[in-house]
């Protein structure tokens, strides 16, 4: 056997390996000497049957099965042995009417080859890395919520705009009939608030589906419809109101405090709004994080430049697949993929680089964290190390499972390189804020 590799570019080489008799004979001659012991053949006793016989039956497709295996195996270990880091997979080059009668078997695979490239890490333009906090607004306003979600409901005889209002809602011919409850002031527009200010149980009031929420999706869970049902839903639907209450709002007093906190930790408004600030910058801070990750992300793809073998690829993109595509579809895959197989790249050689790796003991107690905080939720605040273990263990025999979570924690490890190794620049600002800059 032979094997040779040409350089056709920097980013594209062939393949080629040349297959004799010698390299497969020996393993075919031993296959057919088992199939004459097992052949059952008329006329012949079981193991008895003429190699002639068996030979000319199934000597070509066993020995063209072998050559198949052969030629597999050596490719692998040629490109391991070579340590090539290639795209994809070698792409067999069809050859019409292979000669299989032939002394030397020659075969030739088409390979795409990662680029070589530097990742630069001191930005010109530095990346923006958000400080979010709570501000003063955003703490009372939770703990309004707090207060309406502790307080008591009191019947109404009227509705106000602060009211809480439960109606069934009719459409027959849209198969509109929902019983549900709505805050009259997040009706959207003057005019509809109007209509039901100052209405009374029993009584009946036509609105028109359009535009009457200001959130779309609150439409679709007050009338019992479909996303898409929703979108451009112009009705007109019957609501027989039923119940008008409104909201109490709960005392901020000791009662309260020790509700939310049983151990005595809470005694003020003060304390109150510290705990609420402290939770809340801890979720904002995971939010910024994922957005500084996503643009370091951004920055890199868009500043490490590089080639790819673009052309070996789209070929390579039509039969990857379980449906083979068509030329355009090759391209458009490509096209959607470029970006995600770029910073694929560029964080394989980040890693490389500077020795960046997972093992198997961190996965366990990153997945035991996750367990724990997910048991929290659900008021098991000190669950057992052997518990944790047990379902540590369960989870990462699910290789789904244990793929995301080994991505998370991947994406956690890099995200601590790029701040101990980037400088930003830093910006404080509310939450309210940071949506609006951020997903604008």
């Amino acid at each position: 056997m032979n094997i040779t590799k040409e350089n056709i570019d920097a980013l594209n080489a062939v393949v080629k390996v040349d297959i004799v008799a010698d390299d497969y004979q020996a393993k075919v001659t031993g296959l057919l000497a088992d199939y004459r012991k097992k052949a059952d053949v008329p006329g012949f006793r079981k193991g008895h049957v003429p190699m002639g016989m068996i030979k000319k039956k199934y000597g070509k497709s066993i020995m063209i099965d072998e050559v198949n295996k052969l030629l597999q195996e050596s490719l692998n270990k040629f490109l391991a042995d070579e340590k090539l880091d290639i795209l994809g997979n070698p792409i067999p080059r069809m050859t019409e009417n292979f000669d299989w009668d032939a002394e030397v078997f020659s075969f030739e695979f088409e390979l795409g080859l990662a680029p070589v490239f530097d990742v630069k890490l001191d930005a010109k333009k530095k990346v923006t890395k958000y400080n979010i906090v709570a501000t003063e607004e955003l703490l009372d306003e939770e703990v309004r919520n707090i207060q309406k979600r502790y307080g008591k409901m009191i019947s109404q005889e009227e509705a106000l705009v602060d009211s809480n209002v439960t109606a069934t809602f009719v459409n027959e011919e849209n198969e509109i009939n929902k019983k549900s409850t709505f805050l009259v002031k997040d009706l959207k527009g003057k005019k509809n608030e109007k209509k039901v200010i100052g209405a009374k149980v029993g009584d009946v009031i036509e609105l028109k589906t359009k535009g009457l929420f200001e959130d779309n999706n609150k439409l679709e869970h007050i009338l019992g419809v479909s996303k898409d049902a929703s979108q451009d839903l112009n009705v007109t639907v019957s609501l027989t109101i039923e119940e008008i209450t409104k909201t109490e709002l709960a005392e901020l007093d000791k009662e309260l405090f020790d509700k939310l906190f049983s151990d005595g930790s809470v005694t003020s408004v003060t304390e109150l709004k510290a705990k609420i600030k402290i939770d809340a910058e801890k979720q904002f801070e995971q939010q910024g994080d994922q957005q500084l990750l996503n643009a370091i992300t951004e920055y890199l793809v868009e500043n490490t430049k590089f080639d790819l073998p673009a052309s070996f690829l789209k070929k390579w993109l039509k039969t990857a697949g379980e449906k083979e595509l068509t030329e355009e579809e090759a391209t458009a895959e490509f096209d959607k993929s470029e970006k995600g197989l770029r910073y694929q790249l560029i964080e394989g050689k980040i890693m490389k680089d500077n020795d960046i790796k997972l093992d198997y003991k961190e996965l366990v107690t990153y997945a035991k964290g996750f367990i724990r905080s997910q048991m929290a939720q659900f008021g098991n605040m000190n669950p057992e190390e052997k518990e944790l273990d047990d379902i540590a263990g369960r989870i990462l025999q699910n290789q789904e499972e244990a793929q995301k979570l080994q991505s998370q924690l991947m994406s956690q490890k890099l995200l601590t390189f790029y701040k101990e190794n980037m400088s930003f620049k830093s910006k404080e600002l509310s939450y309210e804020d940071f949506i609006k800059e951020v997903y604008k």
